[in-house]
């Protein structure tokens, strides 16, 4: 899972299905699930594994966050230009790649470690490590002559991050109850808000106060609660990909330690992206582009939003509204997200978000322009976290309902990667965007006149937040085109 957005509990509408071949079968609906009472569903919040999982989120959350909440600022204050911290969007790029070594830590059991926690967790105490060695390397890394090095810390932090995530979410799967998932998701949602908290918040007070230097180190042995939750979680079945590899060997009609080479490779890799596109034909590719680029704006106009902050505020303001308040209501939009799913459906929930998160970021170029106006400040924040909180339960539900549950892993992390690919290659590319408005103020001035009264350490972000808005009429008309090709999957 990637950001700070992960899926509400979303019923799937994929059923039995064959593995692999040609003979495999559409999936077929769920039936609705059967009311519970309250009292159960409290007691399921009351599990060990819910605790657990709370602390797993919290810990998912710390790369990721750090890398887009922490990292810009400390790079900010060291006087790093706006395109450099741009490219440092580009350390979180291993979060759009997952799928691509998924199957790895999906099958692969790693000595030693495999025999005493299982393979689930097992993976994810050595990525827990990565990122500790991550962290350790930041703290030792001056941004003023090692930029580079700290680059690389930071992609090792996401690379990391992104194998946590991976083995979380296979643990989340494998150890709850399909009517737990809900509760499931609920316990790392909180978690990872309380993460952002630290990073958005905490952070940035401790950097006020006693530098940057200290407040990486707060940040980093934060990853030792989530040791401790891998190492005291239960152990869940494991199961291999046996059968796909026996069906492939024998529809490939190949046999021996090639034949399990090969029948390993299409059933881990290659048959889940066959169901995806027998299931959907070439209506597959807009789905795949519309999820891709629905989150386009505010992923794109993210990296540049704490530098722009740091313009005209300082830490504790920009920790307290951002962190403090912000969160908050990110959680309120992504509650009010997941209630419009339920009572008005996934088709328009994603068009209300879609128009939310095109207003969140028209309201940042408002606030770029004003200045030091915390009235604003607090309005943008809270326009753009309720639009990020609704449009990300809106479109991971949606994500959630495409899934056949005999590839739910696999397809899964392919949504999950693929939804913030786009926003992140480009977001690389947003101080440069910044940089490039800033001098070419006179050209645009003509469009947005008032640019020609702005400082000139703020007058790039304008354009730039409008633009980033703009971004957002592709999604909607592919989203348009999706409901009429396919409405049933929006449904």
């Amino acid at each position: 899972m990637s950001e700070a957005e992960k899926p509400d509990a979303a019923p799937s509408r994929a059923g039995d299905a064959a593995t692999t071949g040609a003979a495999a079968q559409n999936a077929a609906a769920k039936p609705a699930a059967p009311r519970r009472s309250a009292g159960a569903a409290l007691r399921s919040y009351l599990q060990p594994r819910t605790a657990t999982m709370l602390v797993l989120g919290a810990s998912c959350g710390l790369p990721l966050l750090t890398i887009s909440n922490a990292l810009g600022l400390w790079l900010t204050d060291a006087k790093v230009s706006m395109t450099d911290i741009g490219l440092f969007a580009y350390t979180l790029l291993p979060y759009s790649f997952k799928f691509v070594w998924a199957p790895i830590l999906d099958q692969v059991r790693l000595p030693v470690l495999h025999p005493l926690l299982g393979k689930r967790r097992a993976w994810m105490l050595v990525a827990q490590l990565g990122i500790l060695i991550a962290f350790m390397g930041l703290w030792f890394s001056d941004p003023h002559t090692q930029l580079v090095q700290v680059a690389l810390f930071a992609l090792l932090l996401g690379f990391s991050g992104a194998s946590q995530d991976i083995s979380v979410d296979a643990w989340r799967i494998e150890i709850a109850p399909a009517e737990e998932q809900g509760t499931m998701l609920g316990a790392y949602q909180l978690g990872y808000r309380l993460t952002a908290l630290a990073t958005g918040a905490l952070a940035p007070f401790l950097a006020q106060g006693m530098g940057w230097h200290a407040s990486l180190i707060f940040l980093g042995c934060l990853i030792f609660l989530g040791m401790a939750a891998t190492i005291s979680a239960h152990r869940p079945p494991e199961q291999d990909a046996s059968e796909e590899v026996l069906a492939a060997e024998k529809t490939l009609n190949v046999g021996g330690r090639i034949g399990r080479a090969v029948g390993w490779l299409y059933g881990a890799i290659i048959a889940p992206f066959v169901d995806f596109f027998r299931q959907h034909r070439w209506v597959g590719l807009l789905i795949l582009a519309m999820i891709g680029l629905y989150r386009l704006p505010d992923f794109v106009m993210g990296t540049m939003a704490r530098p722009m902050y740091r313009q005209s505020f300082s830490l504790v303001e920009i920790g307290t509204m951002s962190g403090l308040i912000g969160v908050w209501v990110t959680i309120v939009g992504a509650l009010i997200g997941g209630f419009f799913v339920f009572r008005f459906g996934i088709m328009r929930s994603l068009f209300i978000g879609l128009f939310a998160v095109i207003a969140g970021n028209l309201m940042y170029a408002w606030l770029a322009a004003s200045g030091h106006d915390l009235a604003i400040f607090a309005g943008a924040i809270g326009v753009e976290n309720i639009a990020a909180g609704f449009a990300g339960t809106a479109l991971l539900a949606y994500m959630s309902s495409l899934t056949n549950k005999s590839f739910t892993a696999t397809q899964y992390a392919l949504f999950s990667s693929f939804y913030a690919l786009p926003g992140k290659l480009l977001g690389g590319m947003s101080g440069l965007m910044v940089d490039w408005f800033a001098s070419h103020r006179a050209a645009f001035a003509s469009l947005l006149p008032v640019l020609a009264s702005l400082p000139d350490k703020v007058v790039g972000f304008v354009p730039f937040f409008v633009m980033t808005a703009l971004a957002g009429i592709p999604a909607l008309l592919l989203l348009i085109l999706v409901h009429r090709r396919e409405p049933a999957s929006l449904s």
